[in-house]
């Protein structure tokens, strides 16, 4: 297969990528944010203190996040079908990804905010300051290095995520490797969309780093 061949198929695929990687985080960050912080909140000691519920949040997180992947996304098809209204194709496949990332990224986000320092929150508390306002002013600011750095990993998780979906329909890199370089045999289009990937997630990181970096030293 020449280049002339195979670089319609790769800008197609890694559009369909993107546009998978781009909403699932959208949505894990909607969902996942907001859990992690109860995971903190209503912990023993937390602004909000609701041991038990705070343990059946913790069990769904860690039910969640024992799931290989493509078993997950096997396991939810209903649950795709009944959303999505089909179990295919790219949109279909921003379901299971969510799904999938949603606990492993509250679980970041529950670690950033554990970093940030007691004596931060309980002088807000101090001056009167609510338990929202103590979230939102105090907690994400102090904690925002971590929970950039901790999307930078959720994103990168996606991105391998989204090369599985490839491979039960999702469309993709996934996608394309399995359909090319698999099954076909294309060897030449197998590297390629591995070294893309490779490149693809280098940059992420490396972006995420210096953004993560950049807010510590504010």
């Amino acid at each position: 297969m020449t280049w002339d061949e195979m670089a319609p198929l790769l800008w197609q695929a890694s559009g369909e990528s993107a546009v998978m990687v781009a909403w699932s985080t959208l949505f894990t960050v909607l969902f996942g944010l907001p859990l992690g912080v109860a995971l903190v909140v209503l912990d023993r000691g937390g602004l909000r203190p609701m041991p038990v519920l705070k343990s059946v949040l913790g069990f769904l997180v860690n039910s969640g996040r024992s799931l290989p992947f493509i078993v997950l996304m096997i396991a939810i098809t209903p649950f795709t079908r009944l959303v999505a209204g089909t179990t295919v194709g790219t949109a279909a496949f921003v379901v299971p990804l969510t799904v999938g990332a949603v606990p492993f990224f509250a679980r970041l986000v529950e670690t950033a905010l554990r970093e940030v320092g007691p004596d931060v929150v309980q002088a807000a508390q101090a001056m009167g300051a609510s338990r929202l306002a103590v979230v939102r002013k105090v907690l994400l600011p102090e904690a925002l290095p971590g929970l950039v750095a901790g999307l930078t990993v959720t994103v990168v998780a996606l991105i391998g995520y989204s090369a599985m979906a490839g491979t039960l329909g999702g469309g993709g890199l996934g996608d394309l490797a399995v359909r090319y370089g698999y099954q076909r045999f294309e060897t030449a289009l197998m590297i390629v969309t591995v070294v893309l990937l490779i490149v693809i997630v280098q940059l992420l990181q490396s972006l995420g780093d210096r953004v993560a970096r950049r807010l510590s030293h504010k």
